[in-house]
């Protein structure tokens, strides 16, 4: 990894403000629910679909790998832990259509 690889993963950890240590048995996030473009809730891996503030609790709980939370205009939401590969990113995840609560 090169000196401006580091420096990026390092600034993206900074937007972070929180990176829960996940539980043994976490769940990770294998698809994101829309709407208008907007996520709105995430599939877990054991499919069970969850809102934006349940994913948040869930994560800070432990219960969400390869997550941290941040937040923006004061709401939190789910971001995924910079590692310098793009694959393995949220916004690289599926759509899935299901309703949330």
């Amino acid at each position: 990894m090169g000196v401006t690889e580091n420096t990026d993963i390092s600034f993206a950890v900074n937007t972070l403000d929180e990176i829960p240590t996940p539980s043994a048995n976490a769940k990770e996030i294998t698809g994101l629910v829309k709407k208008g473009g907007k996520i709105t809730g995430y599939q877990l891996s054991d499919n069970r679909i969850v809102n934006k503030e349940e994913g948040v609790a869930l994560a800070k709980a432990g219960e969400i790998a390869g997550v941290g939370i941040a937040h923006r205009r004061g709401t939190e939401y789910l971001k995924s832990i910079p590692d310098g590969t793009d694959e393995n990113n949220l916004s690289h995840l599926p759509t899935v259509k299901a309703s949330v609560k």
